[in-house]
């Protein structure tokens, strides 16, 4: 293990490539920059290839070639240029080519603002690409976790051979926080991740079986994928649950918004308010069940926060409640950061009348 004070583009390009990532490919666009600005240092340093591509289309496509090989691959991009690479993410699921994507959220819609935001949920969680196709998709909401989420994602995209995005803000991307990495993999470990995929194209050798992987879709491949995002649904769910056994107002938020929910949380406690929080840390599948099990009893009020107009995640959070309770939101937008006096101030209008 290794303490550094970093800057969160640089601490997800290094925990990749401790990770075993040895192919990046991607494009300029702020504020996600620092992640292939890095890469472009240090991935050739660790024996890996770093391509900026003419643009976003090229990079994905770039990235599929990558994987098709069995090589853990990346890219990074924010908002417009995540739209850009749809198509991409989609030929990968469908021909179940595990790679990971970074997406950094900027405001929107349209080119929006390049301050950071969370404009791009229902994009990662319900419409990554044509198709139907679901991701498993991190949220982390400091930068340490953002380097946990990125050797996981890594092991799940293979694990599932699918592609797995992990989905942050600008505030983290830009962020410098004092972190741990993990030791990064040997070379015969990451060697041995792609020899343990036999079903990459790496070179046919004398009595070798042919092997086959296409883009394209079968009413069959569809109903395993099916089957794959129902066990995620069962078995993949995360969140973290913070003084929600006894609370009359559950506050819910994901990334850099829920560390200013859990502040407010803590203030509101002190004031005798018993609020607490629901976060998802997977953002899909979402974990409905935190907020099933939830005492409505006692619950009289949840409380949306989110850093974009309209609200996005609060669809998921419906589902969840199912009526059982009111739902509010405390929301910014297009680069506005969600501070803690904002949202404290949104929240206790909101509690005043219940």
């Amino acid at each position: 293990m290794s303490r550094a004070f970093v800057k969160g583009g640089d601490a997800i390009a290094e925990a990749a490539i401790r990770a075993g990532c040895r192919f990046f490919a991607g494009y300029p666009i702020t504020p996600q920059n620092e992640i292939p600005e890095y890469f472009a240092k240090h991935l050739p340093e660790a024996g890996g290839s770093f391509v900026q591509g003419e643009s976003e289309t090229a990079s994905i496509n770039m990235v599929f070639g990558a994987s098709l090989s069995g090589t853990r691959c990346m890219t990074s991009s924010s908002s417009c240029g995540i739209s850009l690479k749809s198509e991409g993410f989609s030929y990968l699921a469908a021909a179940r080519l595990p790679s990971v994507i970074c997406s950094v959220q900027r405001g929107g819609p349209g080119y929006g603002s390049i301050k950071p935001a969370q404009s791009d949920y229902l994009q990662a969680t319900k419409a990554a690409g044509n198709g139907g196709f679901k991701m498993i998709v991190f949220a982390p909401s400091t930068v340490q976790e953002t380097i946990d989420h990125i050797y996981e994602a890594f092991d799940y995209a293979d694990k599932y051979r699918n592609p797995t995005m992990v989905l942050l803000d600008g505030v983290i991307s830009t962020m410098m926080e004092p972190v741990v990495f993990p030791e990064p993999l040997t070379e015969e470990q990451v060697q041995a991740i792609k020899d343990s995929k036999t079903w990459a194209l790496n070179g046919k050798k004398a009595g070798d079986k042919k092997k086959l992987i296409t883009g394209g879709a079968t009413e069959q491949s569809n109903m395993e994928c099916a089957e794959m995002y129902e066990y995620w649904a069962e078995h993949e769910t995360r969140a973290e649950e913070y003084l929600v056994e006894d609370a009359e107002f559950i506050l819910t938020a994901y990334g850099t918004t829920a560390r200013v929910a859990r502040a407010v949380v803590d203030t509101l406690r002190k004031e005798g308010i018993r609020a607490g929080l629901i976060r998802p840390i997977l953002v899909n599948p979402f974990p409905y069940k935190s907020f099933a099990k939830l005492d409505y009893s006692k619950v009289k009020c949840v409380i949306d926060l989110e850093m974009t107009i309209p609200a996005q995640m609060i669809e998921d959070v419906k589902l969840g409640v199912l009526g059982k309770a009111p739902i509010r939101t405390v929301l910014r937008s297009c680069g506005e950061v969600m501070t803690d006096d904002f949202a404290l101030g949104g929240v206790k209008k909101i509690i005043e009348e219940y």
